[in-house]
Order: C-alpha cells, then structure tokens, then sequence
C-alpha cells in the first residue's frame, strides 16, 4: 500500500489523525475514538517504504539527525496533513493530522459574536489555548480569514508547520514555516517587526524569547496572535508568567495587562446528532476578555480570582466554560457524561445547567 492510498482511505472515513507504527496495522481516529484498520500489522520496514518517499533530502537528513520532524504533506485531490514522524522502540512511526482546506467560518465552527468582535481589534495580544486536538489551529485561521476578507492590512504567520493556506484576498497575507523559512519562532519575530505587519499569527508560544517577543510586537501596535496548550484563562496567564525569572515577572504583568485582549480557552466534545448517536465534535470555550478590572487582577497576581470575574462578565461576551458546557447540554448537543468529564468544576456545571444562560446580543468590548 502507498501512503497516498491509506490517507485517501482515511480522509474518506473522516479520519482526523491517523497513526503509523510497526507492529500494529494503521490506526485512524474517528470522531475522537482511535479505530483500527482492517489491515495486516505493518512491520519497520512497511513503515520506512510508507514515510521516506515523502520526504526531501534536507527533511531526512533533519530526521536521522533528530530522531523526529515535523512538516506538512498535500496531496492534490486528497488533501493537507500536518505529520510528526517520531522514534519507537528503535523503530521509526508517524502521525498524521488531516488539516481542512477550506477555512471554516465563525458559524461553522459555532464561535460566538465575541469571538469575531475582538478579531477586529486593530492592535494586541489574542490568546487561544487548549490541548492538543483541540481545534486551536482552526479557530485561529478562521480569525485570520476575516482580516483577510474583510480589511486591507498585512497578515504574517509564523508556523510549524503551515496547516491552512491562504491566499491573499483583502489583505495581503505571507505565510512562513519553521524548517523551511524560519529557523526558530523567536528569529522569524524578530525579523517579523522589520517586514512592516499589522497582523502577526504565532503558531505556538514556546519559549520565554518568543513569549517576550509576542507581548512586545502587541505593545507596539500590531494584532498578535498565537496559542499555548493550556486548559483555562486563569492558567494562560500564570504560565506565561512564570516562563519569566522571577525579577522580571512584575513587569511581564504589567505589560500583559496593558496589551492582553482576550483568551479563548477550548475543547472539543463528542456531538450528538438528532438520532441521539455520537457523531463529530463540537466545541466548548471558556472567554475572558480582559477588561480593566482583569488587567488590574493580572497586574496584581490575582489569577485565582479571574474565574469569579469571568462568570459575571457576560455584558462583555465572556463566559466560563461550565457555561458553554451548560449551553450545549440544553440544546441537547452533548452529553451530560460528557460534559462533566471535560469540567474541571463539576459543581458550578451542574448549577448553571439548571439556569437559562445565553450569551446577550449586544457585546460590551
């Protein structure tokens, strides 16, 4: 079998990753559910004859070096794929990630107003955060695609690697991918501020450079967004903080709580179709949107008192994610099972389950 052939197969199941490794047959996950093919067990060698031919020279090269490599993969009429091939066992193995190559919409992805307000701020830092398959990359491209569409200005991304391409349609959008233009988030920042954007989108905050960077480029008037695998608002601001040695974190708060716009905190959870069966996902967001009373609690060190804030803050489009958890559960969209399983506070969701929460119309940002 040849590559091409197994993620035509998995794209047409609707396979959201498919997993690569020698001595079981390739697995697809399925709606979030890992799947077995019925394919015989691969062995070290079927995995090799699978990868290789779909690397270049420079990107083996990088692989014997390190042992792992990240990149991105199309096939024309199939689709892109976002591929991490790793070590295991001594054996080489992989995993696929199918990207979309459409950029889905805000209504698509049931994003709410908010989310679409604070994308047309013209300066400052947007956060999304989640865990790994929790559709950062998505929510992320659907903002760009807006500036895109709707504004003249000059997008740049900085990616590892580049999911969804966009072309240029309103604005003018340059696309840069880490191993390929970039040799690190932090260098491409950098060079970032002399190549005159107004948007700037950091696929993912890694390090303290990169963080520093990404606060300063927002504090000297560009619209930064990047994302970081954390779980909530409160936990968002605690690690970016403390990435900082100790002597400079009172001053990362206060450039944080002058620059900060908002955070997207989101999961995904299996969705229930009218027939009552689970089938694709559906997503839950916790929203802060950083008013003055939030960035006084940031520059003070007062995180845990953030969620208190969220919770009353609906005049400005902010939610807990026991709310949306809430919401979806009424609308009959996801489980009661499953909804407790993805809150972190099992007693405040099933007190605002029993209470009518919609999100107001009219946004105060």
């Amino acid at each position: 079998m040849l590559i091409e052939e197994l993620l035509e197969d998995a794209v047409g199941k609707g396979a959201s990753d498919i997993h690569i490794s020698s001595d079981l047959p390739p697995v697809f996950r399925i709606d979030g559910k890992l799947v077995r093919t019925d394919l015989e067990p691969l062995t070290s060698d079927n995995v090799e004859t699978l990868l290789f031919p779909i690397l270049n020279n420079e990107q083996r090269r990088r692989l014997e070096q390190d042992w792992e490599l990240d990149l991105s993969y199309g096939i024309k009429g199939i689709g892109r794929f976002r591929v991490n091939i790793y070590k295991n066992k001594g054996t080489y193995a992989a995993a696929f990630r199918t990207i979309n190559t459409e950029v889905p919409s805000f209504d698509a992805l049931g994003l709410p107003p908010i989310v679409k307000k604070i994308t047309e701020k013209p300066r400052g830092l947007i956060l999304v955060t989640g865990p790994t398959g929790s559709g950062k990359s998505t929510t992320l491209a659907s903002m760009i695609d807006h500036i895109n569409s709707t504004r003249n200005e000059h997008i740049l991304t900085i990616e590892d690697p580049i999911e969804f391409i966009h072309t240029s349609k309103k604005s003018v959008v340059h696309q840069r991918e880490l191993g390929q233009d970039t040799r690190s988030f932090a260098n491409a920042l950098k060079s970032a501020l002399r190549e005159d954007p107004d948007i700037i989108l950091v696929g993912e905050l890694r390090d303290l450079e990169t963080i520093g960077l990404a606060i300063t480029a927002a504090e000297t008037g560009h619209l930064v967004m990047g994302t970081l695998h954390t779980s909530s608002a409160s936990q968002t601001i605690d690690r970016i903080i403390d990435v900082f040695p100790e002597a400079q974190q009172q001053q990362i708060r206060i450039q944080l709580s002058s620059s900060l716009c908002a955070v997207f905190s989101q999961t995904l959870l299996p969705k229930l179709n009218e027939d009552g069966e689970k089938k694709g996902r559906v997503m839950a967001q916790e929203i802060m949107v950083v008013t003055s009373a939030l960035g006084n609690l940031i520059r003070e060190g007062k995180t845990s008192q953030m969620y208190s804030t969220i919770q009353t803050g609906a005049q400005h489009g902010m939610q807990t994610l026991e709310t949306a958890l809430a919401n979806l559960y009424r609308q009959k969209l996801i489980t009661a099972e499953d909804a407790l399983a993805k809150s972190s506070r099992p007693e405040e969701l099933r007190t605002v389950s029993y209470t009518h929460l919609t999100l107001p119309t009219k946004l105060e940002v």
